[in-house]
């Protein structure tokens, strides 16, 4: 670890990620979190939890990857960093869906589509995406309506950012709601 600082581990990290070197990566992260803890720096070290986090969700590791972004979320409240906030309660939202914890997945992105939608810079995709989660969720709770019209929302965000697969995924979801 030495003369590596946390920002060049955090960068290593990512690029080990593009490179699909999930362990190599992980390391990377681990390493960039223990350098934050040692020098108190709450800015790097949330970015450091979140891309640990990112690496334990690719490895299947949920609960890791929850208690990494869980932690972040608690720094970016502290740190009044509001879309950066949001982002990461969708990802703990997310993974909270798929551990079938449907009140507190639900609740989280409750939380997250407000900060979003409080905010005229949010990007369109992130919106999007918060959306895509929160409509999976409301399907997969019998609330065919509900899921419909976030869908809907999601649909025209992501053709907006120019996601065609979004807009593909949306349409298809929205017409298997409505049949």
């Amino acid at each position: 670890m030495t003369g590596n600082t946390a920002e060049t581990l955090i960068e290593q990290g990512y690029e080990a990620r593009r490179g699909r070197r999930l362990a190599e990566a992980r390391m990377r992260f681990a390493e960039a979190v223990q350098l934050c803890r040692e020098s108190s720096d709450q800015l790097l070290l949330a970015q450091a939890l979140t891309g640990l986090g990112q690496m334990e969700r690719d490895l299947d590791q949920l609960n890791a990857a929850l208690k990494c972004y869980q932690e972040a979320v608690s720094l970016h409240r502290r740190l009044d960093r509001p879309l950066v906030l949001a982002h990461t309660i969708r990802h703990v939202a997310d993974i909270l869906r798929n551990q079938a914890q449907l009140d507190l997945a639900s609740s989280n992105y409750a939380e997250a589509l407000a900060i979003y939608r409080a905010h005229a810079e949010t990007p369109p995709l992130d919106l999007a995406n918060a959306l895509r989660g929160y409509a999976l969720l409301k399907a997969s709770n019998g609330d065919k309506e509900g899921a419909a019209k976030l869908w809907q929302e999601a649909g025209v965000l992501y053709a907006a950012a120019g996601v065609e697969a979004g807009v593909a995924e949306s349409e298809a979801q929205v017409a298997r709601l409505i049949a």
